[in-house]
């Protein structure tokens, strides 16, 4: 696959995952989903979303 097309596969499906990993920690962190104090969710999908970004820089972006 040519450079151009992981590049903008790898941005369209991580902005994607992100997105959806933030709306769902925003909606357990308002109470939507029934619960209270999202705290925790919130922690464990920053550490999520910070690994996929670092794996689409490190698969797409970076120069091997």
């Amino acid at each position: 696959m040519s450079y151009r097309v992981r590049l903008l596969v790898g941005l369209i499906g991580t902005a994607l995952f992100v997105i959806f990993i933030a709306g769902l920690s925003h909606s357990i962190s308002t109470g939507f989903a029934g619960f209270s104090g999202g705290l925790p969710f919130m922690i464990i999908a920053i550490v999520v979303c910070s690994a996929a970004l670092f794996d689409f820089w490190d698969e797409c972006v970076r120069k091997k």
